[in-house]
């Protein structure tokens, strides 16, 4: 409960002193809009347009492009981050190369594949969707290969002598003991993946929530540009601590690591 009252103390206070730095106007409004009380009778604040923006379906319809094109993106980047990562923890020959290349690749952000993307698929979805997936594979690449690497030697050793080997030998020992590791990549690269697609999506694609951050640039509405970055905000929160932190600790406390 302190720790409730504790951020929505924070978070009153940075309401409070955005409000105030609106009201005195050091900046013109459209450049720095008020959050809750408009600066004119009948003025813009930023909690009316979006919930305008919401009522009026705007702003769901553009979440739930982004939300499709994240979700799909994100689902190849696990299979293809996953697939790697065993490949480079189960043969020294692809450690030394795919596993040496995959570290220079995460080194590259994602938006610098950008204009190979638009040359080779054009702007539309399936450009949106290879940022992503280039975005989030390598950091799943690396988590999940640390995590192959690091199954305790006497876990495969116990195993094969029960008579486990093969496919039966990665999925009820290999796996299970990568978990930890693997549910840290998922975290992280759901970050990176998110990162993505607001960037390719501010730069060309139709639709979503990063075509509407950039049709409130064009326009010079900063309303509509912090209302999104709210609802950006809601869903990451969301899903970092309804998903990804309750896996984190049903994995801790299946693993004897919890508090």
């Amino acid at each position: 409960m302190t720790t409730v009252l504790r951020r929505i103390t924070f978070v009153i206070v940075i309401i409070a002193i955005w409000e105030v730095i609106s009201k005195l106007q050091f900046f013109p409004t459209f450049m720095f809009p008020p959050l809750i009380i408009p600066n004119d009778p009948g003025g813009v604040t930023v909690i009316k347009t979006l919930i305008t923006g919401i009522l009026s379906g705007q702003i769901l319809e553009a979440t739930g492009i982004t939300l499709g094109r994240l979700l799909i993106g994100f689902f190849i980047a696990v299979i293809l981050g996953l697939t790697f990562g065993f490949l480079i923890a189960r043969y020294k020959w692809v450690d030394d190369t795919l596993g040496f290349f995959v570290t220079a690749l995460q080194s590259i952000p994602s938006i610098v594949w950008f204009p190979l993307a638009i040359v080779w698929f054009g702007l539309g979805n399936v450009a949106i969707l290879f940022i992503v997936a280039i975005g989030a594979t390598w950091t799943m690449t690396v988590n999940s290969s640390a995590g192959f690497k690091n199954v305790p030697s006497i876990y495969i050793d116990a195993a094969r002598t029960l008579g486990a080997s093969g496919t039966h030998l990665v999925r009820t020992v290999i796996i299970p003991a990568s978990v930890p590791h693997i549910i840290s990549g998922l975290r992280v690269a759901w970050a990176f993946a998110w990162r993505a697609i607001m960037a390719g999506e501010l730069l060309g694609a139709a639709g979503g929530l990063g075509h509407l951050l950039d049709l409130g640039r064009s326009i010079q509405a900063m309303d509509l540009v912090l209302s999104i970055m709210i609802v950006i905000g809601i869903i990451g929160t969301i899903i970092d601590n309804q998903v990804f932190l309750r896996m984190e600790r049903s994995v801790s406390r299946r693993w004897g690591l919890g508090t």
